[in-house]
C-alpha cells in the first residue's frame, strides 16, 4: 500500500506524448476549416459551423468538443465560445492571427528532421540532409518568410521602441538574414532618418523588399544578395540586426561572424541578437528550452544558446559587453552587444 499524501506514478505523461500528434493534427484541421474565425463571426453550434466550414455536421461536433478538451475553445449548452487566446491569435479577422504560421512549422522540410530522432541523437545533428536547413539558398527561407509575416510584427516592433528609444537621431541598419524584414522596417517605421540594409538570399529579399514597400519605407530599405558569411557588408553601421540567426550555427562559426558584424559597427554600434534564450540549467522556461531539440533535428550544429555562452562569443569576437532583455509577451529574449564602453 502507498503512504497517504503520496501521488501513485501514472503513466499520463507518456500517453499524452505518445498521442500528442493528435493535438496537432486537431489544431491543423480546426485552422483549415477556418472554425475559430466561424465563430467568432457568431456561428457557435456545431451544424452552424459546420455549413460555415462544409464539414458534416458530427465531425464539427467532435472537432469542437476536442477543441475544448484541448483549452482552444469553451463550451455553454450546445454553443461553443473563443478564448481570448483564440480570439486574438486563431481568428482570420485577427491581425495578430497565426494560422499561416503553419506553412513553415508543419512543413516536411522541419517535420522530417523529426522522424530520425534517434538518428540525429547518435549522429548530433540533423540525419535529414547534409547541410538541413542551413544549405544555401534552401527553399525553407521564402516559406518562412511569408508564413511568419503576421507572427513577426508585434515583437519586431517591441525591438525597435526597446533598442531605438529616441527614434529621431540618423541610424544606419544592418538586417543580417532579414527574412520578410520585418525587423528592419520596425526600425525605419519607427524612426524617419534610419535606413536599412537588408541582407539574404535573392529570392527572400524580393519579399522583404515588397514588405518595405507596403510599409512606406522603400526610400531608405537596401538589400545585399548573398551569404552572411560572405557578403561585403560595408562600414560604419549604428545598429546590426542578428535576429533568430546564430542558433543554426556552432559557436565557432557564430564567433566567425560576430568578428565579421563588430567589424562592420561604428565605434558606438550594437549588435541587437534576437534568440531563443533557455536558462543555464538549459531544461528552463519551458517556453525556450526546447528549442535546442529542434536545431538539433534540422542543422548540423546548431542550439538555443544560454546568454552566458552568447556573452561568450560577443566577448571572443571583440564586443566590450553584452546585455540581455526580455520581450514579454514574446517568448523570445534580445541581446544587445556594445562593440565599445558607453564613455
Amino acid at each position: 500500500m502507498s503512504s497517504p499524501g503520496l501521488q501513485q506514478p501514472t503513466p499520463q505523461l507518456f500517453f499524452q506524448t505518445v498521442n500528442a500528434y493528435q493535438r496537432t493534427e486537431g489544431l491543423k484541421a480546426a485552422i483549415e476549416l477556418e472554425v475559430f474565425t466561424a465563430i467568432g463571426e457568431g456561428k457557435t453550434t456545431a451544424d452552424e459551423i459546420a455549413e460555415r466550414s462544409s464539414a458534416s455536421e458530427r465531425g464539427m461536433r467532435i472537432l469542437c468538443d476536442f477543441l475544448c478538451v484541448l483549452g482552444f475553445l469553451t463550451k455553454n449548452g450546445r454553443s461553443y465560445e473563443l478564448t481570448p487566446e483564440s480570439a486574438l491569435f486563431l481568428d482570420k479577422r485577427s491581425p495578430a492571427y497565426l494560422g499561416g504560421s503553419l506553412e513553415f512549422l508543419l512543413s516536411p522540410m522541419l517535420t522530417d528532421g523529426f522522424k530520425d530522432l534517434t538518428g540525429a541523437v547518435r549522429k548530433g545533428g540533423t540525419v535529414a540532409s547534409e547541410e538541413g536547413t542551413i544549405a544555401p539558398e534552401h527553399p525553407i527561407w521564402v516559406m518562412f518568410a511569408r508564413a511568419m509575416t503576421a507572427m513577426t510584427a508585434m515583437p519586431a516592433q517591441l525591438m525597435a521602441n526597446l533598442v531605438d528609444e529616441k527614434a529621431d537621431g540618423k541610424l544606419k541598419v544592418l538586417d543580417i538574414a532579414a527574412g520578410h524584414g520585418l525587423y528592419g522596417i520596425a526600425f525605419a517605421s519607427k524612426n524617419p532618418r534610419a535606413e536599412i540594409v537588408a541582407v539574404d538570399w535573392p529570392n527572400v529579399l524580393e519579399l522583404a523588399r515588397e514588405n518595405a514597400v507596403k510599409a512606406g519605407v522603400a526610400d531608405r530599405y537596401q538589400t545585399n544578395a548573398g551569404n552572411a558569411f560572405d557578403v561585403d557588408y560595408g562600414s560604419g553601421y549604428d545598429l546590426v540586426l542578428l535576429t533568430n540567426f546564430l542558433h543554426h550555427f556552432d559557436p565557432v562559426t557564430c564567433e566567425t561572424l560576430l568578428r565579421k558584424v563588430h567589424a562592420a559597427l561604428a565605434d558606438d554600434g550594437r549588435a541587437v541578437i534576437l534568440e531563443f534564450v533557455p536558462n543555464e540549467d538549459r531544461i528552463s522556461p519551458p517556453e525556450t528550452a526546447p528549442f535546442s531539440v529542434v536545431m538539433l533535428a534540422s542543422t548540423p550544429a546548431g542550439d538555443a544558446y544560454t546568454f552566458p555562452e552568447l556573452d561568450r562569443m560577443c566577448g571572443a569576437a571583440g564586443f566590450a559587453r553584452s546585455e540581455i532583455h526580455q520581450l514579454p509577451p514574446s517568448i523570445q529574449q534580445v541581446v544587445i552587444s556594445h562593440k565599445r564602453e558607453s564613455s
